[in-house]
């Protein structure tokens, strides 16, 4: 658990930044081309120095779509940092779950997620660290809830609050048709978002090597066409998106010469492709306004 002073210590320099004149000049431009896309989007930006941030419909809540992996992601690692499982511990790959809308069980198409190896590999064993990196990088439903039915959705959302990330709400595995039918979906605001990857960045997810290994595997994500598109060729992005019918989201740790942390949540656009050069150009403006002329 971490320390509430921790916590508020993390929250404060952003808080009393001063105005940043040329991201100030920036926002304009950037609220036009929004516009301009008819979607809604919800963006969320602060530099790791506290001096800069901007805030735009960011405790609207949206559906969480892959970005609910992100407290998957924290609460694996605080529970091996806590001694509760090891990284190598190992899980039967299985396609049988239960639905939080009658306990009635269902499985997963592979038609439906974005890796389909792992159905392949039913009955056999995976480490709990294999199915981290399937769930990151490529985001794989099937790993993820294989994940979330160890670790529990309890200690999940208990990790996610504790964090002050509230505007997370995790309360149920990935593609639950009856609960989808009834409302009970995964959600996020942005700022939320925005604190989860924060505390990965500053070390206090869970401590800091396990901070850094969270960074490592986000790093791996091969899902590059929103938020690393918008920034100088190299530039080292530890990320997490998420996407579904006409909801497109990206939630990044940019280590840029003046490191920031992204989030830039959109819902609306049909067009995939739309709405990723969006997040691109989102990004590429906050990223000129804020890093130093010559970079």
């Amino acid at each position: 658990m971490r320390p509430l002073a921790c916590l508020i210590l993390g929250y404060c320099a952003a808080c009393t930044a001063a105005p940043d004149a040329r991201l100030t000049a920036a926002v304009p431009g950037i609220e036009t081309l929004i516009g301009e896309s008819g979607a809604d989007v919800a963006v969320a930006f602060r530099t790791l120095d506290g001096r800069s941030e901007w805030l735009r419909r960011a405790d609207e809540s949206f559906h969480a779509a892959s970005t609910m992996k992100v407290p998957v992601l924290i609460e694996l690692y605080r529970q091996a940092h806590a001694g509760q499982v090891r990284l190598d511990d190992t899980l039967l790959i299985k396609n049988e779950f239960h639905s939080l809308a009658d306990g009635s069980a269902y499985t997963l198409r592979p038609e439906d997620d974005s890796e389909q190896d792992l159905y392949g590999a039913t009955g056999q064993t995976r480490t709990l660290a294999q199915l981290d990196e399937l769930m990151i990088t490529v985001s794989s439903n099937l790993a993820t809830n294989l994940l979330m039915q160890k670790l529990g959705v309890d200690n999940i959302r208990a990790g996610v609050h504790a964090l002050g990330a509230d505007g997370m709400q995790v309360v149920r595995g990935v593609e639950d048709g009856k609960a989808f039918e009834r409302g009970m979906n995964n959600t996020t605001t942005a700022r939320a978002l925005l604190i989860l990857m924060q505390s990965i960045a500053e070390g206090r997810a869970v401590d800091a090597d396990s901070s850094r290994a969270m960074v490592a595997v986000l790093e791996r994500q091969t899902l590059n066409d929103r938020i690393p598109a918008g920034l100088p060729p190299g530039t080292r992005v530890a990320h997490k998106t998420g996407e579904i019918t006409r909801i497109q989201h990206d939630a990044a740790i940019v280590y840029a010469p003046r490191p920031f942390v992204l989030v830039v949540l959109t819902r609306g656009i049909e067009d995939p492709n739309q709405s990723a050069t969006l997040t691109a150009e989102i990004t590429r403006r906050l990223y000129k306004a804020t890093q130093s002329p010559s970079t």
